[in-house]
């Protein structure tokens, strides 16, 4: 997932201004409200929502932030946001994918519809380009904690299906249906994983030119700045020199 991990190391510079920040904390604190609704209020017992924490404890999010969204499921009043996911074509011909939770699926629908549309792209229906993705449970760990070797062998061990290791970490991908095992059975071997969550893996990546590229991160920079926009997906990749230039 190259173009979503470039995409994903930009935003995270960016993400340092407290507005970002702010907008971040807010959607872990939405994913983690309704993973504990859905669910019971223990992590122990509940894979969504110790997922979601582990990724707030990633973005260093106050322990007091995770156990108030944690309650507040636990309340009458609490929204229900619907989980929707919405397929389209960037610039280039990319596909992507965004996911949202949201109170309000009209508005949510015609904003994200906008961010396609003014970078050139367009909205599709559902099942448009989820087929060029695969569905996996993903689980990264920093380099330090063991040698490509042996996190091989451990994933193998645990039941994963496949496992990528270079200078930024180890990357374990497991089917949905042993997602949970497998993240559990690491986390024993090799302590918290830095991330672990569902998602989508392209089959292919798409090489695009930087002027492509730079219309792809601006469109996804907006879908990401959308507060009811989760997760966003896409299958390109871009040049080092664009990656840099964006980053600055």
């Amino acid at each position: 997932m190259a173009g979503h991990s470039q995409f994903k190391n930009i935003m995270h510079r960016k993400g340092r201004q407290d507005k970002a920040r702010a907008r971040l904390f807010s959607k872990l604190a939405r994913e983690i409200t309704t993973a504990a609704k859905m669910g019971m209020a223990d992590p122990a017992f509940n894979p969504r929502l110790r997922m979601a924490i582990i990724a707030a404890r990633a973005e260093n999010m106050p322990k007091d932030n995770i156990e108030r969204a944690i309650k507040k499921s636990q309340g009458g009043d609490t929204e229900n946001y619907d989980e929707v996911r919405y397929e389209g074509y960037g610039p280039g011909g990319v596909a992507v994918i965004v996911e949202a939770l949201t109170d309000n699926r009209n508005r949510t629908a015609g904003e994200v519809r906008s961010s396609f549309t003014k970078s050139g792209g367009n909205l599709a229906e559902t099942g448009a380009v989820s087929f060029m993705f695969d569905r996996m449970g993903m689980i990264e760990f920093d380099l330090k904690v063991a040698n490509a070797d042996a996190m091989l062998e451990a994933a193998i061990e645990a039941g994963a299906d496949d496992v990528a290791s270079d200078e930024n970490g180890h990357t374990v991908y497991a089917s949905p249906d042993s997602f949970s095992d497998v993240a559990k059975a690491l986390e024993a071997k090799f302590g918290e994983p830095r991330k672990a969550a569902l998602t989508w893996k392209p089959q292919n990546n798409l090489a695009v030119d930087d002027e492509q590229g730079e219309k792809l991160l601006r469109l996804i920079e907006a879908l990401e700045e959308n507060d009811d926009v989760q997760n966003v997906y896409a299958n390109f990749e871009v040049s080092d020199a664009l990656v840099s230039k964006m980053s600055a």
